[in-house]
C-alpha cells in the first residue's frame, strides 16, 4: 500500500471528522427544536426560546469542523441544511442557511487569514458571527413562527452563544498552555 493511500484512509476515518459529524447533526436538531420549544418569559416582555442558549455550540463546533475538513465545511453545512429541510421544513432551512452562510463567511475569513492561536480565533469568531447569525436566523424564523424576532430572544441567543464560546475558549486555552 502506498503512503498516500495509507494517509488517505487515516484522514477519512470517523475519528478525524468527529466534529464535522457533530456539526451536521446539531444543525437540524437545533433548527427543528425552534419549531416546538416554548417561549420562556423572564420578565414581562422579555420572552425567549431556551434553545437559543445552546446554539452557541454550533458556532464553536463549526470552528472545529473547519479545522478538520477545511473549506469543505460548506458541504457539511449544505448536508445539515438538507436534513433541516426534512426535519423542520424548507423555510426554516432557508433562514438557517442564510444565517450560517453569513456567519460562515466571517468565520472562514478569521480562520483563513488570522494567525491568532486557536483559543483566540474561537472567541473572536463567535463574537463576530453570533450577532449576525442570530439576527438573520431569528428574522427568518419570525416568518415561520411569530414572536421569534424579539429583542429578548436576540439578546439571549447572543449571550447563549457567547457563554458557550467562552466555555470552549477556556478549555482550549488550558490545553494550549499545557502544550507550551
Amino acid at each position: 500500500m502506498s503512503t498516500y493511500s495509507n494517509n488517505r484512509s487515516e484522514t477519512t476515518s470517523l475519528r478525524y471528522v468527529k466534529y464535522t459529524v457533530l456539526y451536521v447533526l446539531l444543525i437540524p436538531l437545533i433548527n427543528w427544536s425552534f419549531t416546538w420549544a416554548p417561549m420562556w418569559e423572564l420578565l414581562p416582555g422579555w420572552a425567549f426560546n431556551p434553545v437559543t442558549i445552546i446554539t452557541g455550540l454550533v458556532l464553536v463546533v463549526r470552528d472545529f469542523a473547519q479545522r478538520e475538513i477545511g473549506h469543505e465545511v460548506l458541504i457539511a453545512m449544505a448536508v445539515a441544511l438538507g436534513l433541516t429541510a426534512l426535519a423542520a421544513g424548507p423555510e426554516l432551512a432557508l433562514a438557517s442557511g442564510a444565517a450560517f452562510a453569513i456567519s460562515e463567511i466571517v468565520d472562514w475569513l478569521l480562520f483563513t487569514f488570522s494567525k491568532y492561536e486557536l483559543s483566540t480565533r474561537v472567541l473572536l469568531s463567535s463574537a463576530l458571527a453570533a450577532p449576525l447569525d442570530t439576527t438573520i436566523f431569528l428574522y427568518g424564523a419570525e416568518m415561520i413562527r411569530g414572536g421569534m424576532f424579539t429583542l429578548p430572544n436576540i439578546v439571549m441567543s447572543i449571550l447563549g452563544k457567547m457563554v458557550g464560546a467562552v466555555v470552549i475558549w477556556w478549555f482550549v486555552k488550558r490545553r494550549e498552555k499545557r502544550m507550551d
